[in-house]
């Protein structure tokens, strides 16, 4: 199937981990792909799409650098013409319980994670609303929901996304612009790869599928808020996490 035939996607934090698996996933159903993130391992996986056959590029950008994202913009809409999917893929953690985080753990946290998403949402937007046609779906997680130890900062932006895509909603729908957001569980990551492997059993042990998920399930789930079988998927928080309540 072609379910992202010809569609221009931009993907943050594309180099690796999830971001990586999406951008493959797209380029499968027909989708030309563009990374934007700072790690250099950006390039690499844009050059082994290439390789592949497939449409791709990498923008060495950060999140939270307006101008930067706002010249990535122009680029992207000067070579491509349009842009139609937006992945707010890139985050970052600083764990540490609520009293040991410092100022600058929580501020860190909330300028890629939150702040981060309303940039490079701000500046894709118009254009979405120019050609009347957008998807734009946000990374939330399973701690935005529950809440997790030691992660103030985080579960606070995750938490805080899926009122974000909640608000887009309703203010983007008349463009014909959906806003959506995959709240993945414990996916087997660099990130996740940090956790000790105590706390990594533990958390296993209280998922019903009795697995950590793979990059790969929520590659899917963005394909799908990003197909046409979404079109009228609006708003919405999907949960890919095993079965955690």
């Amino acid at each position: 199937m072609n379910r992202l035939q010809d569609k221009i996607a931009i993907i943050t934090g594309g180099a690796r981990g999830i971001g990586k698996a999406t951008a493959l996933r797209f380029v499968q159903e027909g989708a030309k792909v563009i990374l934007w993130d700072m790690l250099a391992a950006g390039e690499e996986t844009a050059r082994e799409l290439r390789e592949q056959g497939y449409v791709a590029d990498y923008m060495q950008v950060s999140v939270t650098d307006v101008a930067a994202l706002e010249a990535a913009t122009k680029s992207v809409i000067d070579t491509y013409g349009r842009i139609d999917i937006l992945v707010n893929n890139a985050g970052i953690t600083r764990d540490r319980s609520l009293l040991k985080m410092s100022h600058e753990e929580w501020n860190q946290v909330l300028d890629v994670n939150l702040t981060g998403v309303f940039n490079c949402t701000k500046v894709v937007v118009p254009q979405m609303v120019a050609q009347a046609w957008g998807r734009i779906i946000c990374t939330s997680s399973v701690v935005g929901i529950t809440g997790n130890f030691g992660q103030t900062n985080y579960s606070a932006t995750k938490a805080a996304i899926i009122g974000m895509v909640k608000t887009w909603a309703k203010e983007l729908g008349k463009y014909n612009i959906t806003a959506n957001a995959v709240a993945p569980g414990f996916i087997l990551t660099d990130m996740t790869d940090q956790i000790p492997e105590e706390v990594r059993n533990q958390t296993i042990a209280g998922i019903p599928l009795r697995r950590m998920g793979l990059p790969d399930d929520i590659a899917n789930a963005y394909l799908y808020l990003a197909s046409d079988e979404a079109s009228y998927v609006n708003g919405h928080t999907l949960s890919v996490n095993g079965g955690v309540a």
